[in-house]
């Protein structure tokens, strides 16, 4: 059985390393904020996006392509983190 230490391990390391370089600069920096705290149904909810493909879900963090409902809350989420360190990081 995964220890809650290893799960956040685990799910960090996946956010880093998707596949996509893209995909790493947006849900890494998102899971080093956010792991830590999130309560357990969140991070249920975290561990099944890390199970969809790249190619899915960056059209879906953009906006390109609506996310499944279960997803979408958490997918908006990652998408105004990722614009906002985009924002704070050009300002």
């Amino acid at each position: 059985m995964e220890t809650a230490e290893a799960r956040l391990k685990r799910m960090a390391m996946r956010s880093w390393r998707r596949g996509t370089k893209e995909m790493d600069l947006i849900l890494g920096p998102y899971a080093e904020t956010h792991l830590a705290a999130m309560p357990e149904t969140r991070l249920a909810l975290y561990d099944r996006l890390l199970g969809e493909n790249d190619q899915d879900l960056l059209p879906w963090v953009l906006g390109q392509q609506e996310p499944p409902e279960p997803l979408a809350g958490l997918i908006a989420e990652i998408g105004a983190f990722a614009r906002a360190r985009l924002t704070k990081t050009a300002g």
